[in-house]
């Protein structure tokens, strides 16, 4: 998966863009693509706190689930969830039921619901100066100074299960970085 694969469809696509439909579809038009509302953001910062330490074909097989059982990912409809909400997520087999990142998903919405220019206004503003994109993935870093910055003040800010290597995929996933490697047919 170092570069580029080309598709039964004459595409050629990031080399994990085509490892699955599942991948293959997310790839094509989702990710990298910008990502500019409040509760968008938090969705993908949520799945990717849910995927730590999972693989990412994992979360994303179950986004409908987890859609389900976090209200669409309305930041202030989870920031209302209380304990009940909690056990409820626990019992639910199709997401990740996982205590602590069911409970830093609560605590995560209430302190977007807390931020005063809302959470995409804080996310973009760690968004790096746009550069070339890699040559294959080996040019791909796992964490920036970037990220590293976007954790430490999403820490500070009383998020959860948000370090430097989630704030760098998120960063990926909603279009802060532009990640495609060179000759992959996605343009963002």
């Amino acid at each position: 998966m170092s570069g580029v694969v080309v598709g039964e469809d004459g595409l050629a696509r990031c080399g994990w863009g085509a490892s699955t439909p599942d991948y293959l579809e997310y790839h094509d038009s989702e990710w990298g693509r910008p990502v500019r509302d409040d509760n968008g953001l938090y969705e993908r910062m949520t799945l990717e706190a849910f995927q730590s330490g999972l693989s990412w074909i994992t979360i994303l097989r179950k986004r409908p689930s987890f859609r389900a059982a976090f209200a669409g990912f309305e930041i202030e409809k989870v920031a209302a969830f209380g304990e009940s909400d909690v056990e409820r997520l626990l019992l639910d087999a199709g997401i990740v039921r996982n205590r602590q990142k069911i409970e830093a998903a609560i605590a995560n919405a209430r302190a977007a619901a807390e931020l005063p220019g809302g959470i995409a206004a804080l996310l973009w503003s760690f968004a790096p100066e746009a550069r070339p994109r890699p040559a294959d993935f080996s040019e791909v870093p796992a964490v920036t100074p970037e990220s590293k910055a976007m954790a430490k003040e999403l820490k500070r800010r009383g998020f959860r299960f948000v370090g430097p290597t989630t704030a760098y995929a998120l960063m990926q996933a909603t279009g802060m970085v532009n990640d495609h490697v060179v000759g992959c047919f996605v343009e963002v």
